[in-house]
């Protein structure tokens, strides 16, 4: 089979086949880097395995190119990694490997071709183009990753259950792959993966949250929840997103199953954005809905809440996965508070007051704000879903009227503490708070302009009115 290079990775593999010809190193392109080219994606990492010393290799590689890249080496794990051309390189001597029960980590020892794709996860990733000179070119597929390719199948080289046994890690990927790749997973894989859900119990919570992020950036991420769901996987590292699913029905009135409706509001926001907390957002956005869930006679299901509490629950959730505990984390928090509240402006006369209210509490965060509400219009009547967008662009157009006249995305208050304290003489305290509060609440309701002079002589007035009088 021909697999087409550029003319740089041509370059590059004839130097890495002159410096292993020279070693006496039998050596091959393997893995990721050969499934992509046969699939069509675009790839800038390179795997070279060599039935040797893989560090040897890479430094002999090195030496070849004019400007000779700096070759980092892990000598623990006999791989050693360098850039060129935007290209990353890395080498590893062949190996084969056994695992214990409670561990992931497997025991290395040397080995030959056959013995390093044989530990390969999947059978499309076990692929390889040689680099000797008897056979440069060649690919080496012992067990049928072409065919696997060609019919959009994921599965394991050898029995799944041992695979996944080994490394439970694969089980994940395997999902990731399905989603990102749009194959399907074999039967026979598929329910292994079922049968040792419970061995994702030893994988760290950063390599799981690694893999969640990956399947939350595919192009259709419902793919992966769906299948880590079906598996029973979501079920052990994300039990609160499990929690969605189903709907429940009492006097004929149901409510819909906010699990499916939130992979759908995934999809819908992963259409328009690659910025992966957005995407978060999008999935956390109703994740409270099953603890505020409640039946109201004569009325039916009710949510109330669901938007403060989800609020509360993304940190927690956030340290739970493994994810950061930073400004990312608080974006989705701020996302998931207020995700109802452009909807509720859509049912009422829009006052300036709620715009600046909204303006001021999403900030920059707005136009993200607007996305993910976008995202969350899910109703299978077209009708309903166009008169809820058309709301939607009203709302934009007050908003950027106000925000045109007030400036309050990125609002700064006109009258520091600071300036207050100096201004009366106070020390810090509960005074000076309620003066700036009482600044914020002024122009939010537009009882003066979100200028300098107008809030500082609103704020001598406020003074006065509380007994402060100015030194």
């Amino acid at each position: 089979m021909y697999i087409h290079c550029t003319d740089k990775e041509l370059a590059i593999f004839n130097k890495i086949a002159a410096a292993a010809q020279k070693l006496q190193l039998p050596c091959y392109v393997i893995g990721g880097f050969v499934r992509d080219k046969i699939i069509g994606r675009n790839t800038k990492d390179i795997d070279v395995v060599c039935i040797g010393d893989g560090i040897e290799l890479a430094h002999a590689v090195a030496q070849l190119f004019s400007h000779k890249p700096a070759v980092n080496y892990f000598k623990n794990f006999g791989t050693a990694q360098f850039n060129i051309d935007d290209v990353d390189l890395e080498f590893v001597g062949a190996r084969k490997e056994s695992y214990t029960y409670d561990s992931r980590k497997p025991q290395v020892a040397a080995g030959n071709l056959k013995d390093d794709q044989d530990r390969r996860d999947f059978t499309i990733n076990a692929l390889a183009i040689s680099l000797n000179k008897d056979n440069f070119g060649e690919l080496v597929d012992p067990f049928n990753g072409i065919s696997d390719i060609e019919n959009k199948i994921i599965k394991t080289p050898l029995l799944p259950a041992q695979t996944f046994s080994d490394d439970p890690l694969r089980m994940m990927r395997a999902i990731r792959f399905a989603a990102q790749l749009n194959f399907t997973i074999e039967e026979k894989t598929f329910i292994a993966i079922g049968e040792n859900k419970e061995r994702i119990k030893i994988v760290s919570g950063e390599r799981i949250a690694d893999e969640l992020n990956k399947i939350l950036m595919c192009q259709k991420p419902s793919i992966g929840f769906e299948l880590l769901f079906k598996t029973g996987l979501l079920k052990i590292i994300f039990p609160q997103m499990v929690d969605l699913a189903g709907a429940e029905y009492i006097d004929g009135m149901g409510h819909k199953d906010n699990f499916y409706h939130t992979l759908q509001v995934v999809d819908n926001i992963a259409q328009h954005t690659n910025d992966l907390w957005l995407r978060w957002a999008a999935v956390l956005h109703d994740i409270a809905k099953p603890a505020t869930k409640k039946f109201e006679e004569g009325h039916g299901w009710t949510f109330h809440g669901h938007e403060a509490l989800g609020g509360r629950m993304v940190p927690k959730i956030f340290a739970k996965l493994k994810l950061p505990q930073n400004d990312k984390m608080r974006f989705v928090r701020k996302l998931v508070e207020l995700h109802l509240r452009p909807i509720s402006l859509t049912k009422e006369n829009i006052t300036d007051s709620a715009i600046r209210r909204l303006l001021f509490d999403a900030g920059e965060d707005f136009d993200a704000l607007m996305a993910l509400c976008n995202a969350d219009i899910t109703s299978k009547n077209k009708q309903k879903v166009k008169r809820f967008l058309e709301n939607f662009e009203i709302v934009r157009k007050r908003c950027a009227e106000v925000e045109a006249s007030d400036q309050l995305r990125n609002w700064q208050p006109p009258i520091t503490g600071e300036l207050i304290m100096e201004t009366f003489n106070l020390p810090p305290g509960r005074v000076v708070g309620d003066l700036k509060s009482a600044i914020r609440e002024a122009i939010l309701e537009g009882e003066i302009p979100n200028d300098h002079d107008a809030a500082f002589n609103f704020m001598v007035e406020k003074a006065k009115a509380l007994g402060i009088f100015q030194q």
